[in-house]
């Protein structure tokens, strides 16, 4: 872990927005397919969107699409997850996380490299 660099977590109330970010130093950004997870206390760590090296492909869990739009800058070497109409159940700590190669995954144990994870909060 500490590969990655998310930023963007806080606290919000339900209904509300916040956009996550994840930076990448030093790397070779576009050669990495890139994901966010989540786990909330006591839960398992769970999918929730991948995008490809290029972006031309995204993949969400369906408890988040239509909502969550996920997207990156390779000219900046960040990813970025826009959260819209945030519910209670969204809180957790979100992780970022990138894999080598073309395609999107939903599997963590298929991504190399991790961040340090940033708080989201939702209050009802």
């Amino acid at each position: 872990q500490g590969q990655l660099v998310e930023s963007g977590g806080g606290l919000v109330q339900a209904g509300g927005s916040l956009r996550l970010s994840c930076a990448a130093p030093g790397r070779t950004f576009s050669n990495y397919g890139m994901g966010w997870f989540r786990q909330a206390p006591g839960k398992e760590r769970d999918f929730v969107a991948a995008i490809s090296m290029r972006g031309g492909s995204t993949d969400y869990a369906d408890s988040v699409k239509g909502r969550f739009t996920i997207s990156r800058d390779n000219t900046k070497s960040t990813m970025y997850l826009q959260m819209n109409s945030l519910k209670p159940e969204d809180t957790a700590v979100y992780y970022c996380a990138a894999i080598l190669g073309p395609g999107t995954w939903r599997q963590g144990f298929e991504y190399r490299y991790w961040g340090q994870g940033t708080q989201v909060t939702v209050s009802s």
